[in-house]
């Protein structure tokens, strides 16, 4: 009875224990990024350094603004003409341009299918042999890659619990299927672990 109690209370929590532990890690990074302005304005003001509690609070409240007032603009002209002044300053950096745009890009057929990629869900024989997983067609067309490449299909496959990570790869058409569900539900299943399955608003593994 003890064990069983302590299996559930454990699968109870896990979904919690991932959610602090991802929340946390960008919580870090951005506690650490107004550290050191805001010790440094308040040692130019003659002030005490800030305590540990007054940084996490401006954290959190300039991270809100920050993506708010990204949002606000890129509501408007203004704000376009910005994001493309930016996106022209990081394509001109060795090294850095190709990992800005990679990510820029896959961020934007995540949220929104752009360019023609990542609206249709497939069913992929991976990673061996008689194992099968979900995936979404970057590209009908890998001649680029390969002789006779516009027979084969470019495939991401993203990885669970983050799926803004994962591989891609070239597979033959005739060796996909094409799976009818759509792309944020293909995104919850991965998200969960393959807990929460298409159609369902509630995991059951069945």
């Amino acid at each position: 009875m003890f064990r069983k109690y302590l299996v559930v209370g454990c699968f109870t929590l896990i979904p919690l224990i991932v959610t602090v532990w991802i929340v946390k890690a960008i919580f870090t990074v951005l506690v650490d990024a107004f550290r050191e302005p805001l010790t440094w304005a308040s040692l130019q003001m003659d002030m005490r350094p800030p305590a540990s509690w007054e940084i996490l609070v401006v954290s959190a409240v300039g991270t809100i603004l920050i993506i708010f007032l990204v949002g606000l603009l890129m509501g408007n002209f203004m704000g376009k003409q910005l994001v493309a002044w930016l996106d022209e300053i990081m394509d001109n950096i060795p090294v850095i341009k190709g990992i800005y745009g990679a990510t820029k890009r896959l961020t934007q057929a995540i949220q929104s299918g752009g360019g023609g990629s990542f609206k249709e869900v497939v069913l992929v024989e991976w990673p061996h042999p008689g194992s099968y997983t979900l995936g979404f067609v970057a590209h009908r067309d890998c001649s680029w890659a390969m002789p006779d490449g516009q027979k084969m299909v470019a495939v991401y496959i993203p990885t669970a619990p983050n799926p803004t990570s994962g591989y891609v790869i070239m597979i033959e058409q005739g060796k996909i299927r094409p799976a009818n569900i759509r792309p944020e539900q293909a995104f919850t299943w991965v998200v969960s672990g393959g807990v929460v399955v298409p159609g369902s608003s509630k995991g059951n593994g069945s």
